[in-house]
Protein backbone atom coordinates (compact mmCIF):
# COMPACT_ATOMS: atom_id res chain seq x y z
CA UNK A 1 0.00 0.00 0.00
CA UNK A 2 1.51 3.32 -0.87
CA UNK A 3 2.31 5.87 1.84
CA UNK A 4 4.25 9.14 1.97
CA UNK A 5 5.48 10.57 4.99
CA UNK A 6 7.82 13.13 5.97
CA UNK A 7 8.70 15.16 9.47
CA UNK A 8 10.60 18.30 9.82
CA UNK A 9 11.96 17.87 6.19
CA UNK A 10 14.85 20.18 4.87
CA UNK A 11 16.55 20.78 1.93
CA UNK A 12 19.78 23.48 1.68
CA UNK A 13 21.52 24.57 -1.51
CA UNK A 14 24.56 25.70 -0.91
CA UNK A 15 25.76 28.54 -3.18
CA UNK A 16 29.09 29.27 -4.00
CA UNK A 17 31.33 32.15 -5.67
CA UNK A 18 28.87 34.69 -4.23
CA UNK A 19 28.97 38.22 -4.31
CA UNK A 20 30.32 39.07 -0.42
CA UNK A 21 27.61 42.11 -0.47
CA UNK A 22 25.62 42.60 2.50
CA UNK A 23 23.38 45.09 0.56
CA UNK A 24 22.60 42.12 -2.03
CA UNK A 25 22.11 39.97 0.30
CA UNK A 26 19.68 42.25 2.01
CA UNK A 27 17.93 42.52 -1.60
CA UNK A 28 17.38 39.04 -2.03
CA UNK A 29 16.19 38.83 1.31
CA UNK A 30 13.25 40.42 0.69
CA UNK A 31 12.36 38.96 -2.40
CA UNK A 32 8.93 38.36 -2.74
CA UNK A 33 9.61 34.53 -4.21
CA UNK A 34 12.06 31.73 -3.78
CA UNK A 35 13.81 29.75 -0.70
CA UNK A 36 15.21 31.24 1.92
CA UNK A 37 18.99 32.61 2.01
CA UNK A 38 21.33 32.64 4.94
CA UNK A 39 25.23 33.28 5.15
CA UNK A 40 26.90 31.36 7.77
CA UNK A 41 29.79 32.58 9.88
CA UNK A 42 32.10 30.76 6.96
CA UNK A 43 30.96 32.95 4.57
CA UNK A 44 29.12 30.44 2.71
CA UNK A 45 25.38 31.00 1.39
CA UNK A 46 22.70 28.65 1.45
CA UNK A 47 18.95 28.68 -0.43
CA UNK A 48 16.61 26.54 1.99
CA UNK A 49 14.78 25.39 -0.76
CA UNK A 50 12.40 23.79 1.68
CA UNK A 51 12.16 24.26 5.37
CA UNK A 52 9.97 22.12 7.71
CA UNK A 53 7.81 20.64 6.00
CA UNK A 54 5.73 17.93 7.37
CA UNK A 55 2.63 16.33 6.23
CA UNK A 56 1.42 12.21 5.35
CA UNK A 57 -0.71 11.02 2.53
CA UNK A 58 -2.19 7.55 2.11
CA UNK A 59 -3.16 4.92 -0.44
CA UNK A 60 -6.25 6.82 -2.84
CA UNK A 61 -4.65 10.86 -1.95
CA UNK A 62 -5.14 13.24 -4.84
CA UNK A 63 -3.02 16.26 -3.17
CA UNK A 64 -2.07 19.53 -5.45
CA UNK A 65 0.94 21.95 -5.01
CA UNK A 66 -0.01 25.44 -5.76
CA UNK A 67 2.34 28.18 -4.95
CA UNK A 68 4.35 31.17 -6.85
CA UNK A 69 7.00 30.18 -8.90
CA UNK A 70 10.19 29.04 -6.71
CA UNK A 71 7.82 28.10 -3.55
CA UNK A 72 9.27 25.06 -3.62
CA UNK A 73 6.78 22.83 -5.66
CA UNK A 74 9.23 21.55 -8.35
CA UNK A 75 11.70 20.88 -5.36
CA UNK A 76 9.18 19.13 -3.02
CA UNK A 77 8.45 16.68 -6.00
CA UNK A 78 11.77 15.95 -6.79
CA UNK A 79 12.45 14.63 -2.90
CA UNK A 80 9.20 12.33 -2.95
CA UNK A 81 11.06 11.10 -5.97
CA UNK A 82 14.31 10.54 -4.65
CA UNK A 83 15.87 12.96 -6.83
CA UNK A 84 17.02 15.58 -3.89
CA UNK A 85 17.83 13.99 -0.45
CA UNK A 86 16.91 15.64 2.42
CA UNK A 87 19.36 18.26 4.51
CA UNK A 88 17.53 17.33 7.57
CA UNK A 89 14.27 15.09 8.80
CA UNK A 90 12.67 12.20 8.50
CA UNK A 91 11.46 10.69 4.72
CA UNK A 92 9.75 7.68 3.90
CA UNK A 93 8.00 6.32 1.05
CA UNK A 94 6.44 3.55 0.66
CA UNK A 95 5.59 2.32 -3.11
CA UNK A 96 6.75 2.26 -7.27
CA UNK A 97 7.06 5.83 -8.48
CA UNK A 98 6.57 7.24 -11.81
CA UNK A 99 7.09 10.45 -12.64
CA UNK A 100 6.53 13.14 -15.35
CA UNK A 101 8.48 16.01 -14.89
CA UNK A 102 9.82 16.57 -17.88
CA UNK A 103 8.03 15.36 -21.45
CA UNK A 104 11.10 15.58 -23.32
CA UNK A 105 13.05 12.69 -20.98
CA UNK A 106 15.40 10.60 -22.75
CA UNK A 107 13.23 12.11 -26.12
CA UNK A 108 15.37 12.27 -29.45
CA UNK A 109 14.30 14.51 -32.00
CA UNK A 110 15.97 12.58 -34.80
CA UNK A 111 13.91 9.44 -33.88
CA UNK A 112 10.13 8.80 -34.19
CA UNK A 113 7.35 8.96 -31.96
CA UNK A 114 7.11 5.22 -31.47
CA UNK A 115 10.62 5.12 -31.00
CA UNK A 116 10.38 7.57 -28.40
CA UNK A 117 7.64 5.90 -26.83
CA UNK A 118 9.76 2.83 -26.60
CA UNK A 119 13.29 4.61 -25.34
CA UNK A 120 10.92 6.46 -22.82
CA UNK A 121 8.91 3.43 -21.55
CA UNK A 122 12.50 1.72 -20.86
CA UNK A 123 14.12 4.96 -19.27
CA UNK A 124 11.20 4.97 -16.92
CA UNK A 125 12.07 1.17 -15.50
CA UNK A 126 9.81 -0.64 -17.77
CA UNK A 127 11.05 -3.92 -19.25
CA UNK A 128 11.18 -4.57 -22.81
CA UNK A 129 8.79 -7.36 -22.69
CA UNK A 130 6.10 -4.73 -21.05
CA UNK A 131 6.92 -2.02 -23.46
CA UNK A 132 6.43 -4.03 -26.51
CA UNK A 133 2.75 -5.11 -24.92
CA UNK A 134 2.22 -1.21 -24.14
CA UNK A 135 3.49 0.56 -27.23
CA UNK A 136 -0.09 0.33 -29.48
CA UNK A 137 -2.24 1.66 -26.30
CA UNK A 138 0.45 4.50 -25.99
CA UNK A 139 0.32 5.34 -29.47
CA UNK A 140 -3.65 4.89 -29.46
CA UNK A 141 -3.91 7.30 -26.20
CA UNK A 142 -1.63 9.87 -28.07
CA UNK A 143 -3.94 10.39 -31.37
CA UNK A 144 -1.18 11.44 -33.51
CA UNK A 145 -2.04 8.22 -35.90
CA UNK A 146 0.79 9.15 -39.28
CA UNK A 147 2.78 11.78 -37.28
CA UNK A 148 3.77 8.54 -35.20
CA UNK A 149 6.17 7.27 -37.45
CA UNK A 150 7.44 10.85 -38.16
CA UNK A 151 10.87 12.62 -36.24
CA UNK A 152 10.29 13.63 -32.88
CA UNK A 153 11.16 17.21 -34.61
CA UNK A 154 8.20 17.86 -36.42
CA UNK A 155 6.22 17.85 -33.23
CA UNK A 156 4.71 20.79 -31.47
CA UNK A 157 5.25 21.28 -28.45
CA UNK A 158 1.42 20.16 -27.49
CA UNK A 159 2.45 16.99 -29.51
CA UNK A 160 5.32 16.02 -27.20
CA UNK A 161 3.10 16.73 -24.48
CA UNK A 162 0.80 13.61 -25.34
CA UNK A 163 3.90 11.25 -25.64
CA UNK A 164 5.20 12.00 -23.00
CA UNK A 165 1.82 11.35 -20.72
CA UNK A 166 0.87 8.17 -22.44
CA UNK A 167 4.76 6.83 -21.36
CA UNK A 168 4.14 8.40 -17.89
CA UNK A 169 0.36 7.04 -17.05
CA UNK A 170 0.92 3.42 -18.49
CA UNK A 171 0.54 0.92 -16.46
CA UNK A 172 -0.65 1.13 -12.14
CA UNK A 173 2.44 2.99 -10.29
CA UNK A 174 1.34 3.16 -6.38
CA UNK A 175 2.95 7.06 -6.49
CA UNK A 176 2.31 9.40 -9.51
CA UNK A 177 4.52 12.79 -9.14
CA UNK A 178 3.24 15.49 -12.20
CA UNK A 179 4.60 18.54 -12.69
CA UNK A 180 2.69 20.97 -14.32
CA UNK A 181 2.27 18.73 -17.40
CA UNK A 182 -0.71 19.99 -19.06
CA UNK A 183 0.37 23.56 -19.91
CA UNK A 184 1.32 22.68 -23.84
CA UNK A 185 -1.68 20.55 -23.97
CA UNK A 186 -4.88 21.55 -26.10
CA UNK A 187 -8.30 21.66 -24.23
CA UNK A 188 -9.48 18.40 -25.35
CA UNK A 189 -6.37 16.63 -24.73
CA UNK A 190 -6.53 17.85 -21.31
CA UNK A 191 -10.24 16.71 -20.83
CA UNK A 192 -8.74 12.97 -21.91
CA UNK A 193 -5.77 13.22 -19.90
CA UNK A 194 -7.85 13.73 -16.41
CA UNK A 195 -9.91 11.02 -17.27
CA UNK A 196 -6.98 8.80 -17.81
CA UNK A 197 -5.22 9.94 -14.70
CA UNK A 198 -8.46 10.05 -12.55
CA UNK A 199 -8.89 5.89 -13.98
CA UNK A 200 -4.91 5.33 -13.21
CA UNK A 201 -5.27 6.72 -9.67
CA UNK A 202 -8.74 4.76 -8.77
CA UNK A 203 -6.59 1.69 -9.62
CA UNK A 204 -2.97 2.90 -8.15
CA UNK A 205 -2.71 4.58 -5.25
CA UNK A 206 -1.16 8.30 -4.44
CA UNK A 207 -0.70 11.69 -6.61
CA UNK A 208 1.21 14.56 -6.37
CA UNK A 209 0.29 17.30 -8.53
CA UNK A 210 1.98 20.77 -8.96
CA UNK A 211 0.06 22.71 -10.90
CA UNK A 212 -0.78 27.01 -11.09
CA UNK A 213 -4.33 26.09 -12.77
CA UNK A 214 -6.92 26.21 -9.77
CA UNK A 215 -10.07 24.30 -12.19
CA UNK A 216 -7.43 21.10 -12.77
CA UNK A 217 -6.39 20.89 -9.04
CA UNK A 218 -10.65 21.51 -8.57
CA UNK A 219 -10.95 18.34 -10.83
CA UNK A 220 -7.98 16.28 -9.57
CA UNK A 221 -6.95 16.49 -6.12
CA UNK A 222 -9.14 16.03 -2.70
CA UNK A 223 -6.26 18.00 -0.44
CA UNK A 224 -4.06 21.10 -1.83
CA UNK A 225 -1.32 22.90 -0.37
CA UNK A 226 0.26 26.49 -0.55
CA UNK A 227 4.15 26.45 -0.45
CA UNK A 228 5.89 29.80 0.19
CA UNK A 229 8.84 30.00 0.40
CA UNK A 230 9.70 26.85 0.64
CA UNK A 231 7.42 26.18 3.60
CA UNK A 232 3.94 24.84 3.99
CA UNK A 233 1.11 28.25 4.39
CA UNK A 234 -1.68 25.91 4.59
CA UNK A 235 -2.66 22.84 3.59
CA UNK A 236 -6.20 20.93 3.64
CA UNK A 237 -9.38 20.28 1.47
CA UNK A 238 -9.06 21.82 -1.98
CA UNK A 239 -11.93 23.96 -2.14
CA UNK A 240 -11.39 25.47 1.65
CA UNK A 241 -7.22 26.08 0.54
CA UNK A 242 -8.28 27.47 -2.84
CA UNK A 243 -10.31 29.76 -1.34
CA UNK A 244 -7.94 30.67 1.19
CA UNK A 245 -5.55 31.52 -1.94
CA UNK A 246 -7.32 33.77 -3.83
CA UNK A 247 -8.55 35.72 -1.12
CA UNK A 248 -4.09 35.82 0.15
CA UNK A 249 -3.53 36.67 -3.53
Amino acid sequence: MAHIALNNIGIDFTIYNTPQSFSLMHSLAKAATGGILNRNKKNTVTVSALKNISFSLEHGDRLGLIGHNGSGKSTLLKLLAGIYAPTSGDLRVEGKIATLFDVLLGAQDEMTGYENLYISSLIRGKSVAETKKSLKAMGEFTELGGYLDLPMRTYSAGMKVRVGFAVATEGAPDILLIDEVFGAGDQGFVTKSIERLTALIERAGILVFSSHSEDLLTQICNKVMILEKGEIKAMGETKEILDFYKKAS
